[in-house]
């Protein structure tokens, strides 16, 4: 076993850990930890603790030290010094009429090097861009080409639930999401439904996927043949989360009636109710 403590770079975002050097460090603490590209600012997000050693990528870095009223102003200066190279870096992607769209800059806790994250539809040459940069600022650069997600979450905003973007409040990662997740929910095809505003299928898509993926299995579909109190039927409806079933009497006799898939019996198979393609 390890010990170690977890530290977070962003509100959202993946736990890194570090060995706390003998040290004690408590969550929520500002820290300076040893990272490949220099020292970072974080903070504590779980507390000295244990983890296995194969959990643990080597070489461990360290956590200095619990940030002090220095490094939070260092850190202000930082993001002054962002908005600064943000706009000069818009003037020069002009300038070398580049078709790209710059989303964020990051600067170093130590200054010693500056991120530019930027989206593109295609691969862009930007070798002159990152000469002229280094050139103004004297520093180590690097752009970075992003996907519509990550920009998201950069830039947060609020989603069509009346929500701040869940990538941007919670989400340490992105989660896999699929079309058919979408038909097994029996939500609407429309892609203005089922989208994000970063135009990819909505994250939210993948938090109830589990429970739907069980109640398919014990539900039966539209059109199957089932047994119930009132003889043999064909499955004409279902709601998944209730369970209520509309049956229709298989001689054809009789009005179709309301049960649920507890009193029911499958004796054969049909096919799943479709999502609508249509708005509702």
């Amino acid at each position: 076993m390890t010990q170690v403590i977890s530290v977070k770079f962003k509100d959202s975002g993946k736990n890194y850990y570090f060995s706390p050097d003998g040290k004690t460090y408590n969550v929520g603490e500002n820290v300076i930890v040893e990272t490949a590209n220099g020292l970072a600012f974080g903070t504590v997000a779980e507390g000295n603790h244990e983890v296995e050693d194969e959990r643990v990528v080597p070489p461990l870095k360290k956590a200095l030290r619990v940030a002090n009223n220095k490094d939070l102003q260092r850190l202000e200066e930082n993001k002054t010094k962002e908005s600064d190279a943000f706009k000069v870096c818009e003037e020069k992607i002009t300038a070398h009429k580049l078709d790209m769209k710059l989303v964020r800059v990051e600067y170093s806790f130590d200054g010693g090097k500056i991120t530019f994250f930027f989206t593109s539809d295609g691969r862009v040459d930007f070798r002159e861009l990152v000469k002229d940069l280094a050139n103004h600022f004297h520093s180590r650069i690097e752009l970075r080409q992003i996907g519509v997600r990550d920009e998201a979450k950069m830039l947060g905003g609020i989603g069509i639930c009346g929500q701040p973007y869940c990538c941007k409040r919670f989400l340490d990662d992105f989660l896999p999401v699929s079309i058919k997740m979408a038909k097994e929910q029996n939500l609407s095809l429309n892609p203005t439904k089922i989208s994000g505003s970063c135009g990819r299928l909505m994250c939210c898509l993948n938090y109830e996927q589990e429970s739907y993926e069980y109640l398919n299995s014990i539900t039966p579909w539209v059109g199957s043949t089932v047994k119930t109190e009132q003889g043999v039927g064909i499955v004409t409806d279902v709601n998944l989360i209730t369970g209520n079933l509309t049956v229709k009497p298989k001689e054809g006799e009789g009005a179709p009636y309301k049960t649920n898939r507890k009193h029911v019996k499958i004796l054969g198979g049909g096919k799943a109710k479709k999502a609508e393609d249509t708005e509702e």
